[in-house]
This record gives C-alpha cells, structure tokens and sequence, in this order.
C-alpha cells in the first residue's frame, strides 16, 4: 500500500481510538461527556502523532505512549475527570488495544495461512486493523445503548476478554503455521496477565471507594438521626417539663380569672406558649415524625426571616419508612433553607415544599432561592460552604434513601429559583382489624 494509504488509515484509527478512550473514561470514571472541544484536542494530537514519526524517527511504543498521556489529559482538563484514574485507564486501554492488534491478525494469519497479516503495511494487515476498530466500533455502540448495564456486568464481560485474550495467546505458542519468535510471545504472554491483574484491582480499588463512600454517607445519617433526635428530644422535655407544673399554670390562671385579670391572664398564656411555638401542631403527614419534622423546618425558617409555604398531599399507610421519609424531606429542607438563608434581601428568601401522589408515585419537590449558583464537580452538586461539613452529603442521603423505593433525586435551575426533586415508587399496606364488629 502507498504511504498516503497508510498515514490516512493511521490517522483515521488514532482518531477512533482517542474518542473512544474518551468515552470510556466517561462511562467509567462518570466523567463529563467528551465535548466538541476535547474530541478536537484529540483529533490534533492524533494529526501530530500521525506525522512526527514522518519527521523524527520514534519507536511505537513511545507513540502508544503520547497516545496514552493524550487520551489522559484530554480526559483531566476538558473532561474533568481525576487525572490519577484518567491516566490509569487510558494506559491499560492502550495496552488492550496494542495486545488485541497483535493477537488479531495473528490468529488471522493461523486461519488464512499467510504471514502478511502480522504486518500493518500490507492489505492483509490492514483487513486486521479495521477488523479490530470495527469492533471497537460496535462495542461501543452496543455498550451506549445500555444504560442500565450494571458494574458487575460490565466486569464479568471485560473479566472474560482478557481471559480469551490470555488463552488466545497461550495456545498461539503451540502452531506451526505463523513462525512468531518466542519472545515475541512471551512478551504479549506477560502483558496477558498484567491486563489481567488491572482489571481486578481496578474493580477491587471502585469496590473500596464505594464502600469508603457508604462509610462516610452512613456516618453522616447517623449524625442527622442523632442531631434531630436531640431536638425532638428537647421538645419533648419542655412538654414534660409543662405537664409537671400544669396544675401551677391552672392555679395562677384560675387567680387572674377570678380577679377578672383577663389582660394578664392572657400575657400569661402567651409566655407558657412561647417555648413551644415552634412545635406547630400541623398535621401534613399523617406521619409524627415527618409532621414534627416539616414543623421544626418552618419555624427555622421563619427564625431565618425565610418564607415558608408547604402544600402537601400525602397518600395513607404505604410501605415508605418514616426514617427513609426523613432523610429526604431533612435534607431537601436543611440544604434549601442554607441556600435560602444566604440570600441579603429577606423578602427574596423563600422555601416551598410540594408533596404531590401520582398514581403510586410520590413527588416531593423543594424550592429555594439562592445567592451563588450551585458548583458541579463530576456531574455532582458540590457544597458552597467554606467549612463543607454535612452539608455536601444532603442529597447524597436524600438520593440514597430515595433509591430503596426505585426512585432518584434531581436538581435544576429555573432563573432564581433552585429545584430538588425526589420521586419514589410506593404501595399501599392494609392495617389489619384487630377490634370487634
């Protein structure tokens, strides 16, 4: 083949292989998607990769190499994903793909009894390279149109590739129809098992952040749980504490009456009712601890100079825990009333809570206004407190608890106003009958 062919087909497979490392690490890192901007980073760096080795005389695995560093820092600036995992991935990327553009054609070689498949400049060789793009190709359409694959699917199936790959290999060694010097063999031997070893510590290492992630979200719901129980636990200590003096009260009441006092009788009233007065006995609910929560969340708002409306249509007796629904509405309602609070202007600070039942779908749906725009960090809200703290792990634990119940948390922006919407599958529980008749 000319030299033109050559350097267009190399171009054109260096471009492929850059975009799908791109993709790849998009899928597996939950990077950003690659951009127009990125993809036209790689397309030039492939370009000058293409033509240096025209200008300077450069051994191919150090342009593998140039390869591997472009696909990772495309992925690390344009992309924002963490440069460590970037490189890590792009580096064993360019060694599966460097491995199965040896093992391809020489398995082809096997088959078609010729030796000019082993080399890229031939006809022969090239049917090989775009057999193996080809592939590439479909997997990854194949892979985009399945949006539910899960982590250890996707593991099992690359867990079987290197496997093939590394029998592949093995049994290479024992025909006669390719001569393939040993070392040769031995070398993609040894680079077989290396894939290997990464793919399970690659899954070993997402398995620990994981569960270093669960630690922390676990940790953090403790300290909500104990936080809220604290405070209940107050209210109801004030409760006790007025249960105990009531025949007091009734005495002193009963005096102010007697004398027709009604103008201190009622001053008095009013300093036995103050310290309970954020404890609103609104029923939203049905649920004590949710109504005491929704309650507690007005009256710190209102504490903040924040309007608070709630509008709530909660269906009777379902399957949703009373801890699973105060994870959600706790910290919908801590995250909007921190943003709202923020706000200079106090007729601007607002919070709206909307519980909505939708056939056997819940929709609760928190409004806020806010100061600073939200950051995204990995496609994540991130906390804008200097201090972080809880606050970054809310809709973590809000998404968390909306899981149990199929269901998801989503943000979006609307001109001031800043939405979370967590939507949950629920049924019905029937309460038996215990009574008579």
């Amino acid at each position: 083949m000319t030299d033109i062919l050559l350097l267009i087909s190399s171009i054109a497979a260096g471009s492929l292989r850059v975009v799908i490392g791109l993709i790849l690490i998009h899928w597996i890192l939950s990077a950003q998607k690659p951009s127009r901007k990125s993809v036209a980073v790689g397309l030039v760096g492939v370009l000058i990769l293409a033509i240096l080795p025209m200008l300077v005389n450069i051994p191919t695995s150090c342009k593998i190499a140039m390869e591997t560093l472009l696909i990772a820092v495309c992925a690390n600036r344009l992309q924002e994903a963490e440069l460590r995992m970037s490189l890590f991935v792009s580096i064993f990327y360019e060694i599966g793909i460097s491995f199965w553009s040896f093992l391809l054609p020489a398995w082809m070689g096997v088959l078609f009894c010729s030796q000019d498949f082993l080399a890229a400049e031939t006809l022969a060789g090239q049917s090989a390279v775009w057999l193996l793009h080809g592939i590439l190709i479909l997997l990854t359409v194949f892979i985009s149109q399945q949006p539910n694959l899960d982590r250890k699917s996707a593991f099992r199936g690359v867990s079987a590739v290197t496997l093939v790959g590394f029998l592949a290999v093995m049994t290479l060694s024992e025909q006669a129809v390719l001569e393939i010097p040993a070392d040769t063999l031995y070398m993609w031997t040894i680079l077989a098992v290396v894939l290997m070893m990464s793919v399970l510590v690659f899954n070993i290492n997402r398995q620990y952040e994981v569960e270093k992630e669960l630690a922390k979200l676990k940790s953090e719901q403790a300290e909500l749980l104990e936080r809220d129980y604290t405070t209940l636990n107050r209210a109801y200590e004030v409760n006790a504490k007025l249960f105990h003096d009531f025949h007091n009260h009734i005495g002193v009441l009963r005096q102010f009456l007697s004398l027709e006092k009604y103008g201190e009788a009622v001053r008095y009233l009013d300093e036995l009712q103050s310290p309970i007065q954020e404890m609103a006995d609104t029923v939203w609910t049905g649920d004590g601890t949710a109504d005491y929560l929704i309650n507690s969340k007005a009256a710190s708002a209102a504490d903040s100079g924040i309007q608070f409306q709630a509008q709530v249509e909660f269906p009777r007796r379902t399957n949703i825990r009373s801890a699973d629904l105060c994870a959600i509405l706790g910290n919908l309602l801590d995250n909007a009333i921190e943003a709202a609070r923020q706000v200079p202007e106090p007729e601007q600070r607002r919070v709206t809570l909307i519980i909505r039942r939708i056939h056997q779908m819940l929709v609760i749906k928190v409004e806020n206004s806010f100061l600073t725009v939200p950051i995204q960090e990995n496609g994540e809200l991130k906390t804008t407190k200097a201090e972080g703290g809880l606050h970054g792990w809310g809709l973590k634990s809000a998404q968390t608890a909306a899981e149990k119940y199929d269901g998801m948390v989503q943000t979006s922006i609307a001109g001031d106003t800043f939405r979370a919407v967590a939507t949950l599958s629920y049924q019905g529980v029937e309460t038996s009958n215990t009574g008579g008749g």
